[in-house]
């Protein structure tokens, strides 16, 4: 009863409103962040066969050009407009984006010669979404290809000729991963399976950072205050009171993983949902569909796999929290919080960055190693090595990291049993705050 009791408060503790509402309003913004990627890509698929154009030439073959690329399903937006001034066309125009047939373009088609093309767009800043809007990119290849079709015309060649010379070979890719293949591009299985991967390292680096900081701040707070030291004289066992605070620090850090799980998932979904479509839409029929081949590959995993998954979670977390601690009884300030929550956070941003931009198990042996070390690391790499069937590897990882939460907890254990834990700090040179008020009361 007295353990549920401390774990009840711990958790009062840990689990206040304002907890809630951060964790509430995170996952709220994760998601409308993926509801704005949506709606953005969405609209820049859909502009992708919008023309605004600009045409100074008017022939009767800019006027064929037109009708042309209308037949090729493309909505025109004709601007006439004779201003040299482009960021004042713009403005009278009210697009972000257009392309000007020049005078002289026609008479440059009849020459056999290249004929210029103006393109102009706005840059409003340099966020990625923000400048999806420019149509430019596929209203000039809508204008190559009605110009390839007259050159071709003019030169007595064929739609199909001019199709077998713009794609003079067909590439039948497969994709090959151990003794499995599968009839699709190593491309799309790879953008994929990144995107899959994104979102764990995404969650183990938010959650060390939180829960590392939370519970080295409460540590430090009531050993500063010295409700701490009232709690370890109660008639209760420190087991009992080290557990409890464990157990509530990782309730409240899966809670938090689930929280923002769901929320990133619903961002990169968002993110990718429009392109992703897309990206069917256009490929030949014969292509094995993306789901398809990635199961047929071995790139999903199971519900076996995503336990596996959950403990190195877990381990990562204990270990984590058990360091927490530790570091946590060194502080006699608020400021030096900050400075101990570095070792945890280089520990997390290492293999964090390394994760995303290389695959671990092809680094130089040394630095595989030193990566290796960090026990963080097996958890950034659990759903490759999964995926990618190796197993020795993650299960060596596994196993060094229930050594390491092992080795973590027996130091925990022990320093939280004696006294020193309400003694301990690292001054820099200075007297500890507990110190001096011992001191003067004294």
């Amino acid at each position: 009863m007295k353990f549920f009791n401390l774990l009840k408060k711990e958790l009062a503790e840990l689990l206040n409103v304002q907890t809630i509402i951060s964790l509430v309003v995170a996952m709220s913004l994760l998601m409308l962040m993926g509801n704005v990627m949506t709606n953005t890509i969405e609209e820049a698929v859909k502009q992708e066969y919008t023309v605004t154009l600009c045409d100074r030439d008017k022939t009767d073959f800019t006027a064929d050009m037109l009708e042309t690329l209308r037949g090729y399903g493309a909505k025109i937006n004709e601007v006439t407009d004779a201003s040299e001034d482009y960021a004042k066309l713009l403005d009278n125009s009210g697009k972000e984006s257009l392309v000007i047939i020049p005078e002289g373009f026609s008479e440059a088609v009849e020459k056999g010669e290249a004929p210029q093309l103006i393109s102009i767009a706005r840059m409003k800043s340099a966020a990625m979404m923000s400048n999806m809007s420019n149509t430019n990119s596929g209203a000039e290849s809508l204008i190559k290809k009605a110009i390839s079709d007259v050159f071709s015309q003019q030169a007595g060649l064929s739609p199909e000729d001019v199709t077998l010379i713009n794609n003079p070979v067909k590439i039948n890719s497969h994709t090959v991963i151990s003794d499995k293949s599968a009839e699709v591009s190593t491309d799309m299985v790879m953008s994929k399976v990144m995107m899959q991967n994104m979102i764990l390292p995404v969650i183990v680096f938010v959650l060390i950072m939180m829960t590392s900081q939370g519970l080295m701040s409460g540590i430090s707070n009531e050993k500063i205050d010295k409700t701490l030291e009232t709690l370890l004289s109660a008639p209760v066992s420190r087991t009992a009171i080290l557990g409890s605070k464990m157990l509530a620090a990782t309730i409240v850090a899966m809670l938090q993983a689930v929280l923002f799980m769901v929320g990133f998932s619903s961002m990169m979904s968002g993110a990718t949902e429009g392109a992703t479509a897309d990206i069917a839409n256009t490929i030949a029929a014969e292509i094995m569909p993306l789901d398809q081949a990635l199961d047929k590959l071995g790139l999903t995993l199971g519900v076996g796999d995503y336990i596996l998954v959950g403990i190195q979670l877990f381990l990562t977390i204990m270990i984590c929290l058990c360091l927490s601690l530790v570091l946590g009884s060194l502080v006699n300030d608020a400021k030096q919080t900050q400075t101990m929550i570095m070792p945890l956070m280089f520990g997390a941003m290492i293999p964090y960055m390394i994760s995303m931009l290389a695959d671990i198990n092809t680094l130089p042996i040394a630095v595989r190693i030193f990566v290796y070390a960090i026990p963080f690391t097996h958890t950034f790499s659990a759903i490759p090595n999964l995926m990618f069937d190796n197993m020795t590897i993650f299960l060596i990882g596994l196993a060094y990291q229930t050594v390491v939460f092992a080795v973590c907890m027996f130091f925990a254990l022990r320093l939280f049993k004696s006294d020193k834990i309400l003694t301990t700090s690292l001054n820099f040179g200075q007297k500890s705050k507990y110190k001096k008020a011992t001191k003067s009361e004294d």
